[in-house]
């Protein structure tokens, strides 16, 4: 059976990359293991580059959001996002997330967006916690 297909947007990411026994962490865990395709965006990985150094208590190296990066460009699907707008998403910033959703015709959209999540009656847009607890080891 196909593996799901995924779109995790920064905020999981990020988390899931410096937290590695969170829940994020276990959804980073199962795409390394190959339970799960993930599909991201050179938007996305921009922002994890631009985020993982800013990180509180935890350091990322710039050497080693390099080497994050280059992992996720070798090792996930990359697509460019649709051109479509989506007019009841509020902020602006989350249309490229989007967008990628949607050109990669994933199973999913996973975030912690409180304005990505609201259109989730619309899309398969789910937290950590709900894709976790569906379909988590």
């Amino acid at each position: 059976m196909p593996a799901l297909r995924v779109v995790i947007d920064t905020n999981v990411l990020v988390s899931g990359l410096a937290y590695p026994s969170s829940i994020p962490g276990r959804i980073v865990s199962a795409w390394r293991r190959g339970a799960i395709d993930v599909i991201l965006s050179r938007y996305i990985l921009d922002e994890m580059r631009r985020v993982l150094p800013r990180l509180g208590p935890i350091r990322f190296s710039a050497e080693e959001v390099r080497n994050l990066a280059d992992s996720f460009m070798l090792f996930t699907d990359i697509v460019e996002p649709d051109g479509e707008h989506e007019p009841e998403l509020r902020d602006a910033s989350d249309q490229a997330v989007l967008a990628t959703f949607r050109a990669a015709s994933a199973d999913y959209l996973v975030t912690g967006d409180k304005d990505l999540l609201v259109l989730a009656g619309r899309y398969p847009i789910v937290t950590a916690a709900e894709f976790w607890a569906r379909h988590g080891e």
